[in-house]
């Protein structure tokens, strides 16, 4: 069991894991050994998360969600398959967290009397700027 929050904790066998070779410079190393990791994680299906944070999470994951809504996660900064694979389950988790928490509800306000006030000011002054620039009428 991985615990994200005292109410909220997913089944490892909900987390799909596997190793793949990393690109990038590296030697040998990169093209022996396959130490990347793609973690799949079924959010649309996933009987651990409630329904809020299931919104929260697909919409916090963006393009790193398929169609059918599965997150995948690719870790490859490391040179072990361990290090990257919990690497991997500490970015699951920390997206996870973020979207627990619900976003605070936006408070309409209104602009101050000295606001509007400064703002009509600036208008006016603008608008003597461009009659400035214009040409004088001979008379």
């Amino acid at each position: 069991m991985i615990n994200i929050t005292p109410t909220i904790s997913i089944d490892e066998g909900e987390i799909h894991l596997q190793f793949v070779r990393a690109t990038g410079p590296g030697g040998q190393n990169v093209n022996k050994v396959s130490t990347a990791v793609q973690l799949r994680f079924d959010v649309g299906n996933s009987p651990s998360l409630p329904g809020d944070v299931r919104v929260r999470l697909i919409r916090l994951a963006g393009r790193r969600i398929t169609q059918d809504g599965v997150l995948i996660i690719e870790a490859r900064q490391h040179r072990t398959q361990e290090r990257n694979r919990v690497d991997a389950i500490e970015r699951l988790v920390d997206m996870i967290r973020k979207a627990t928490e619900k976003p605070k509800p936006r408070k309409k306000t209104r602009p101050t009397l000295a606001a509007k006030e400064r703002r009509i000011e600036g208008k006016k002054q603008r608008g003597v700027t461009k009659k400035m620039r214009k040409a004088v009428e001979a008379s």
